[in-house]
């Protein structure tokens, strides 16, 4: 081996060492770190583990893992996660005699002031309420069976709702919770006010209407006012947008004012994220197999605006928006894992499109790794300073994360040349019957409860 072989393994191993440093060891750049708020905290589902991760980004460590599981709530075997000294894989885990927590924890969005979370269970069909101050699962009750080798809680029923809910979105108001069935073509319209009084056990039901929509609705997201939901689909290549008329109790009385042919811009009709944009003006869409995202307005007509191709295979997830002093951007994730990551090692990247040309124009003006692989939900902190990623698949075999979950956080106070601040490995849930690793992450926040956030 040569010298300069030699030099060239050590620069990209060390390469690989920073891209992986311990959390603790990984700090915010100065100007990110000057915004953050010790309320500041970022919560991940995790889909196969049913577990939600809380990071702190004042250290970019996992500060707990919420339980949504019913493990260990009773000594005997059927009840346990491990039983035998054997771990059960994640998929046949829900399977487990008697189980009856939560199964693909998905979707995931806080209420308006940030005080509430609400994580969608598409496999067990229910929704969970989080209070994201206490951090704590609603509607947990003590364990009768509570010891040393028990959990304390037991875990809520949630609020069963129907087939397959993806995605829940609080109103503007905060006074309800749109939830898309996608397995029942229509959506779930909550009272917040009554699903927490349901959930601390009152009996009346806190679903005020199931409203009937597009085949197979993904998403919902209001515009600024609050005045319009926009529903799009995985299914067919439409999109609804409805009226929600709220009365003077805040509560809505919507009636479909329209449905968007977006054929052309999503030919397999598969459309399963979309939001507006912080000043209000537009509503982004993620194709992701058609490889493209679409921007229409969000007045008059809804006309398109923007559509742009990400490359064959690019598969984007989420959208989110960042605009300040440097810039104004639209980033859209990526699930396609591409070679020649930092360290040479495979990870998925983040595109980055200009909203600052003029609609019409704007376009891919680069992209960055996000050191880990299949990239998906996405969201910045109040200021748009800080954007954190989570990733769907494990780390790759040999890098210090192998067999992790990972999720990333940059600094984007340039948000045209994001700056790479740390990769935050997962870890597990610490049951009293052995550890559960946290896997396969979908929705990511970034919350500072007692403030107007996104869907405010």
């Amino acid at each position: 081996m040569t010298q300069d072989r030699r030099e060239f393994l050590k620069h990209s191993l060390s390469v690989t060492a920073l891209a992986a440093l311990p959390a603790a060891m990984a700090q915010p750049a100065p100007g990110a770190a000057s915004a953050m708020d010790p309320r500041d905290r970022v919560f991940i589902t995790n889909e196969d583990s049913n577990t939600v991760v809380v990071i702190d980004p004042r250290s970019n460590t996992v500060e707990q893992t919420i339980n949504l599981t019913s493990f260990d709530e009773d000594p005997r075997p059927p009840f346990r996660f491990v039983t035998g000294g054997v771990a059960p894989t994640h998929a046949a885990m829900i399977h487990k005699p008697l189980y009856h927590g939560c199964i693909d924890a998905h979707g995931a969005v806080p209420s308006p002031d940030g005080t509430l979370l609400a994580t969608s269970g598409r496999g067990s069909s229910n929704i969970y309420l989080i209070d994201a101050v206490k951090r704590q699962v609603i509607g947990n009750t003590p364990n009768p069976l509570a010891g040393p080798s028990t959990n304390a809680e037991r875990v809520s029923g949630g609020i069963l709702l129907g087939r397959e809910p993806h995605e829940p979105t609080f109103t503007r108001n905060g006074k309800e919770l749109w939830v898309s069935l996608r397995g029942e073509d229509r959506i779930a319209i909550l009272d917040v006010a009554q699903a927490l009084r349901h959930l601390r056990g009152a009996d009346q039901s806190p679903v005020r209407q199931y409203l009937p929509t597009l085949h197979g609705p993904a998403q919902v997201w209001f515009n600024r006012e609050g005045t319009l939901a926009f529903v799009a689909s995985q299914k067919v290549a439409r999109i609804d947008v409805f009226r929600v008329h709220a009365g003077a109790d805040g509560h809505s009385q919507p009636r479909r004012l329209t449905t968007l042919d977006i054929a052309a811009q999503d030919k397999p009709g598969f459309t399963p994220f979309l939001k507006t944009t912080p000043d209000g003006s537009e509503v982004w869409f993620s194709h992701k197999l058609a490889d493209a995202v679409s921007c229409r307005s969000t007045q008059g007509d809804f006309a398109l605006l923007d559509h742009v191709f990400l490359g064959a295979g690019a598969r984007p997830n989420h959208v989110e928006f960042v605009a300040n002093a440097r810039g104004s951007v639209t980033y859209a994730s990526l699930a396609r894992i591409d070679d020649g990551g930092p360290g040479g090692v495979a990870a998925s990247r983040i595109a980055i499109i200009d909203r600052s040309a003029p609609a019409g124009q704007r376009k891919v003006v680069g992209q960055f790794f996000t050191h880990g692989r299949e990239a998906h939900g996405l969201w910045t902190n109040p200021e748009n300073t800080l954007l954190y990623v989570a990733h769907e698949q494990d780390e790759l075999p040999g890098t210090p994360g192998a067999g992790q979950t990972v999720c990333s956080a940059f600094d984007v106070s340039d948000p045209l040349h994001p700056a790479f601040i740390a990769q935050i490995p997962l870890g597990d849930l610490a049951l009293p019957s052995g550890g559960l690793r946290n896997k396969k992450s979908i929705n990511l926040v970034y919350v500072r409860p007692g403030t107007r956030g996104q869907t405010a």
